[in-house]
């Protein structure tokens, strides 16, 4: 008997059957890599809503392609993540940050992870194919490009992976906008070029602080295969080249303009601090910080300043 009067076998199966659940959703939480996920969908989200504004369009009249768009997106964008944490389960034992994920501890087979990874792909397609074409195109060329460019060619070879990778990312905004105008505007083609641009710092921050993790994977990121000189340089001239992007989304609105420039210039001030630092690790934490703020403030002001409100 425990000292709450029940028998203790009682207790440790409630216990197991609470803790299957939570341990059933953190799970899938890697597997999806749902931060990652989250990350993607916003700019989809911005992408739609911004063609509207631009279409003078209401989100009313065009509900049934929002629900496409966005559960079309976020299912092709979850395939890829998935088929990634497939392909990558010999890597992904060896690094600290990911060797706790289903696909290396067991919890889910490798099989069916690659039965999912392929199943949510075709289902978004399926739906993405209800919107438009060209939607579907950029879906298709931002999966094909993360799947097979990136995660099975030339991530675990080449320094350039993080260039391919980032085309991959930035198409969302594109797939939001087309689903409701062409995307052959200043417009979207910026947002694709700021996300483009973006992530490039954005990971070479990450790799940086996972320096050792990737060298022991044998992962050909940048600070590994060039050293952290050469990528601090790199972050410098990336995050130089957003600076005069905001002024070619004038349409957007001045507040855009303004606000998302100070941001750069902070993002420009946080690189060249990395040439005089003492501490590697801290600045790569504040360059991959400032990052994660910098791109969620970005989407969700291109919303805020094209509200009717505002």
């Amino acid at each position: 008997m425990s000292r709450d009067g029940l028998p203790y076998q009682i207790q440790r199966t409630s216990l197991s059957c609470a803790e299957k659940p939570t341990s059933l959703i953190k799970d899938l939480k890697a597997l999806f890599k749902a931060s990652v996920l989250i990350a993607n969908v916003l700019p989809v989200f911005s992408g739609f809503w911004l063609a509207l504004y631009f279409t003078n369009s209401s989100l009313a009249n065009h509900w049934g392609d929002f629900l496409l768009t966005m559960m079309g997106s976020t299912l092709v964008m979850a395939g890829a993540l998935v088929l990634n944490n497939w392909y990558d389960v010999d890597i992904d034992s060896v690094m600290d940050r990911t060797k706790h994920r289903p696909t290396v501890t067991g919890n889910i087979s490798l099989k069916m992870v690659l039965t999912m990874g392929i199943a949510f792909t075709i289902m978004g397609f399926a739906l993405l194919l209800f919107t438009t074409i060209e939607a579907v195109i950029y879906a298709f060329v931002g999966w094909f490009t993360y799947v097979f460019l990136y995660t099975m060619w030339s991530k675990r070879k080449y320094t350039f992976n993080t260039i391919i990778g980032s085309v991959s990312g930035a198409v969302s905004p594109l797939i939001g906008w087309t689903a409701i105008e062409s995307g052959f505007h200043i417009v979207p083609m910026m947002l694709f070029l700021i996300l483009f641009i973006w992530q490039m710092p954005h990971t070479y921050a990450i790799a940086m602080r996972k320096y050792h993790e990737y060298k022991a994977a044998g992962v050909a990121m940048l600070p590994v295969v060039r050293g952290f000189t050469v990528t601090k340089r790199q972050i410098f001239v990336y995050a130089a080249c957003l600076l005069p992007l905001p002024f070619f989304l004038v349409p957007i609105g001045m507040k855009f303009v303004v606000i998302s420039s100070l941001l750069n210039v902070g993002w420009l001030a946080v690189s060249i601090k990395g040439f005089f630092t003492k501490n590697d690790q801290q600045w790569a934490r504040l360059v991959f910080l400032y990052s994660v703020n910098y791109i969620m403030i970005i989407f969700l002001l291109t919303v805020i300043v094209t509200l009717p409100i505002f």
